[in-house]
């Protein structure tokens, strides 16, 4: 019976996989000041859980992540229409975007923006769409 050795690529996928969603982390947030943004993230995310796919099985990464990637579609696809559409309860055009200065009590002042929410739901569904397919191509026999 043939057993793979795959201790380096599960060792090295522990820090690589960390390393990738804390660079996924800061493009996200710095997405909409400089480049970077939902989509960059969100691949950069998708890569980060497809080498724990690949490097640990299907079975066990859908026990430690019990997500069905296929519903983080629509949620991230309802968060970033739904910032074009609240422009237009504040009646203006669709996806104008607004930011303000708001004290965090830990953090303190802090600027928060209408963008990051767009770029949130951006993530979301790259994220999903990403992971989906590449399973589906993975899966398919």
């Amino acid at each position: 019976m043939y057993k793979p050795n795959d201790l380096i690529l599960r060792t090295t996928t522990s820090l690589i996989a960390f390393i990738l969603l804390g660079f996924a982390v800061y493009l996200l947030l710095a997405g909409h000041n400089s480049p970077g943004g939902g989509f960059v993230g969100g691949l950069v995310t998708s890569a980060a859980v497809i080498l724990m796919y690949m490097a640990y099985g299907m079975e066990t990464i859908a026990k430690i992540i019990p997500v069905n990637f296929r519903t983080v579609i629509p949620v991230g696809l309802l968060i970033a229409v739904g910032t074009g559409l609240g422009s237009f309860v504040f009646d203006v055009p669709f996806l104008s975007h607004t930011f303000g200065y708001f004290n965090v009590p830990i953090f303190g002042k802090i600027e928060l923006a209408t963008a990051m929410l767009f770029d949130i739901g951006v993530y979301l569904t790259v994220l999903g769409v990403t992971i989906t397919i590449i399973l589906n191509i993975a899966n398919d026999q």
